[in-house]
This record gives C-alpha cells, structure tokens and sequence, in this order.
C-alpha cells in the first residue's frame, strides 16, 4: 500500500508530540504539528528518564542528542523526611545499566524538549505551526479535518491527540469532562549547586517522604543547578498551573518534618504552584483515524516520573504500528491502543499507589516501608522494576 500523500496531524507541540513526528518521518510519512502556544518550547524543570525513554530516544534517532543533556545520577535515594535517617538507596551504576540496557538520568525539560524540536526542524517531512490550537475534528474514512481555534480548516490523513491533559481532541473522543485533581499541590524551584546546603549536594535523585509530604531534589545543567521539586496535600478542589507562590505558603505543608530537609525548602527562590492531576484508566483512545497520545490518553501523577517516558514509548509504538500494516491507519491505531492501554494504565495505577505507600505514608505504614525497603537487596528492586524499565514501547509488554 503506498504512503498516504496527504499528512498526519498532530495537535500538540510538547515532548509527546514532536516524539510522534519524529517517528512517524522515520517511516517516510509527512506531518503537520499543530501547537496552541505562539512559540514551541516547554515549561517546567527538571525530568527523570529511565532506561526505557533511552530506548524510545535511540528509536527516534535522537539517542545521541539526549544523552548529552542528561546528567547521570549515581542512585536513587529514599529519605525519612520525620527522622532525617536513610531509609534505601538504588544503585544506578554498571549493574543498573546491564540489567535495562540504559541508564537511568535527569534532564532539564527544556533541553529535551529542543532535542526533539531540533531534530523536527532538520527534516523536511515536518511542518511546525504555532498558534493554531485545534478545538474539534470530523472524518469521512479518508481524512481527517480540524477546526482550529481560529476558524481555520486543516485536512489530513489522521489525527494524533498529543495536546496534554485538558486535550480538546480528548473532549471530543472520550467525553469524560475534566481531569481529577489529586489535592496533591507541587511547588518547583531551581537553585545554583553552591545554594544547596552542601552536605546534600549529592549526585542523585533524593526523595524525603514524610507524611502526606514529600521534597525531592537532583541536580541539572551539568550539575550547575539543582532542581527542588516538593508536594503536600492540601486538598485543594480547583487545577492550577505555573503560579507564582511565596515561600511562605510552601512552608506550611512542611512543619511537621525534620530540620534538615526543611532548609532545603528556605534555599528555593521563585516557588511556583502545580496542583497534580490525573485521570482513570481508560480503555478506547481512537475513533477511526484518530488516536490519543501522552497526557491527552493516559494522564499520570509524578510519582513513578513515567509522564514523559509513557509519551515517548506511545510515539515508538504507534509509528511502529504503522509501519506493520502499511499505512492501513485505522488497523494501526487499533493495534496501538491494544498495546499501550495494559501498560500505561498499569503506570497509572501504580503512580496513584506508590504516592500512597511510599511518598506519603504516615504511623503504621511509614514503618511497614521502612522495614520492606530496608530489607530488600538491589537485585529484589531491580526485579519489581522489571516490568517498568524493561519496555521499549514496541510491545504489549505490562
């Protein structure tokens, strides 16, 4: 079957998707990214990858790229925020890496997402549109066309619905009206290195779990800076995104905890506000010739940091479908969201679980975890991980 002339469309211009142009140019298909804001570029700090977004990486051909943004942890580090005392560490050296293949690192979203944007802007089977959010489509089993926010039309073989968590291609496929709100409210900061108290410049990813409260910290930038990431409940009703916050209010979800982790709080400047959000699992993420992807078919609370790895993993796969059936896209689709549903609702689940259980738990089951983690040998972690950082995205692999 030769190759649909007319292009994919793919609403949305985050890491999700420019990852889906990329992979559908690989397999020789043209797209048109359709971003709402008036330039391409991401908001936020710090992110982790784990081996399997290096696999999606390589697949996409930007493996080399991405490599040399990440800045390379030594361990994950699991911290009593009440004690000040380790509970467990997870070794990230050679081990680590013979058993997924890759590594496991942190990056600032902004160099990945320009990984991404730069290796688009090389080929010549991708158009970048800014200013062009897509509010609605129709399809007559040869196209789709979308309606943008402007008025205008725009015609293509297929939709991608890579336009986050209030994604409007969502509204319209699933119907299933706004997204949960956690109560979960996370301010982030970034710091130059020599601001954070050196005796916890450590080059890891330290999580302080305390009760409904944790702080995480891991530097970025070549280890110029560090990125402070810290979340308590405050049972607040209504979404918010990227509000500026006085440290003041930051401080009171954390009163209750040990000394030390508190003045990393105090060393933070600029504190801004994220009120976490997710959804249920939800089985059917296409119609026809539209498919949802990332934040707009599977959103995830940060507690497993899979939110951008899912996305990379949806983009591998969903091109790698195509390909299989030769540009029978409704085959495609439908054979992507068999694979994908099992695995990222399982991530999605596991997220909400282990905020619970391990960032979050206070009395009986902070020592309940304690006593588990505290136990366990790095081959035991490696083996419950397994199922996570063992996919490549191009299987059904849960």
């Amino acid at each position: 079957m030769p190759i649909d002339p007319q292009p994919f469309l793919i609403a949305g211009g985050g890491i999700g998707g420019l990852a889906a142009a990329l992979g559908l140019a690989r397999k020789g298909y043209r797209s048109v990214v359709l971003e709402r804001a008036p330039m391409l570029g991401e908001t936020g700090a710090g992110i982790q990858i784990g081996p399997n977004a290096f696999h999606a990486f390589d697949y996409l051909g930007v493996g080399d790229a991405a490599r040399a943004k990440a800045v390379y942890i030594d361990q994950l580090i699991l911290m009593d925020a009440l004690k000040d005392e380790r509970i467990a560490s997870l070794p990230l050296d050679e081990g680590f890496r013979n058993r997924f293949r890759n590594p496991y690192a942190v990056v600032h979203r902004a160099d990945l997402h320009m990984v991404l944007l730069d290796a688009c802007r090389a080929s010549d089977l991708i158009e970048l549109r800014t200013r062009s959010a897509v509010e609605c489509y129709e399809q007559d089993g040869s196209s789709v066309t979308v309606t943008l926010v402007s008025g205008e039309r725009v015609t293509g073989a297929a939709l991608i619905g890579a336009d986050g968590l209030r994604s409007r291609v969502r509204a319209q496929l699933v119907g299933d009206g706004q997204p949960r709100v956690s109560g979960h409210a996370t301010y982030r900061s970034v710091i130059p290195s020599e601001q954070m108290p050196e005796e916890l410049r450590w080059n890891a990813a330290t999580l302080w779990a305390g009760p409904k409260c944790h702080i995480v910290h891991y530097p970025l930038k070549g280890r110029r800076v560090f990125n402070l990431v810290v979340t308590y409940h405050n049972a607040a009703a209504e979404p918010v995104s990227g509000v500026r916050v006085t440290k003041d209010e930051v401080r009171k979800g954390f009163e209750h905890i040990a000394e030390r982790p508190k003045r990393i709080i105090e060393r933070g400047q600029d504190w801004q506000l994220w009120m976490l959000c997710d959804r249920d699992p939800t089985p059917n993420w296409v119609d026809g010739r539209v498919a949802l992807l990332g934040d707009a078919a599977h959103p995830m609370l940060q507690y497993l940091a899979q939110g951008a790895c899912m996305a990379l993993e949806d983009a591998v796969n969903l091109s790698h479908h195509i390909e299989l059936v030769s540009g029978n896209l409704c085959e495609a689709f439908a054979a992507y969201n068999c694979d994908r549903f099992p695995r990222t609702s399982r991530v999605q689940v596991n997220s909400r679980l282990i905020g619970e259980y391990v960032y979050h738990p206070d009395g009986g089951r902070a020592v309940l975890r304690n006593a588990v983690l505290r136990s366990s040998t790095a081959e035991q972690n490696y083996d419950r991980i397994a199922w996570l950082y063992g996919g490549t995205g191009l299987g059904a692999a849960i």
